[in-house]
């Protein structure tokens, strides 16, 4: 297999940290790109993190969240000692991140940014993230990402 660069398999080879790429046919007409990635993966959805940008008292903040749920915006401010989250505008989390929207990754974005990952990904051996664009997933261990993305971990998930 051809090894897909990206920004973020960049970060990671250039860490050293083991990790795998899988591919997949992404569908232009999906609007759910994490689902997607779990079924055309055969993988549990809980094991599949989505990366979403919020604005969190003004600041840009990533949080990783698994794609079976949705982000709870005031455990996300709690756990970045914030007060108000609201959701970041897509050409905003585009222009910060240098990925498009359903291809953002955690790792290799253009500006560091504050990053909570969900409490669930320690529940796992490995997860699965956006490697930096649709159709391309990368899968490490959570402690890894966390490592790497100098992220806390705190339930900001919920189903």
């Amino acid at each position: 297999m051809v090894p897909q660069l990206t920004p973020a398999t960049t970060a990671l080879t250039a860490a050293s940290v083991p990790f795998t790429v899988h591919d997949y046919a992404h569908d232009p007409r999906s609007e759910s790109y994490g689902e997607e990635a779990a079924a055309a993966l055969g993988i549990a959805p809980g094991r599949v993190f989505k990366t979403l940008l919020a604005d969190v008292d003004g600041a840009l903040t990533v949080a990783v969240v698994p794609v079976s749920g949705q982000l709870d915006l005031k455990a996300l401010a709690r756990a970045v000692g914030g007060r108000k989250a609201v959701m970041a505008d897509p050409r905003a989390a585009e222009r910060s991140t240098g990925y498009v929207v359903g291809g953002i990754s955690p790792l290799g974005q253009k500006r560091a940014h504050p990053t909570v990952v969900d409490a669930t990904a320690l529940d796992h051996p490995t997860v699965f993230v956006s490697a930096g664009r649709r159709g391309l997933e990368v899968e490490l261990a959570p402690d890894d990402l966390v490592h790497l993305t100098a992220a806390v971990t705190a339930p900001i998930g919920r189903s």
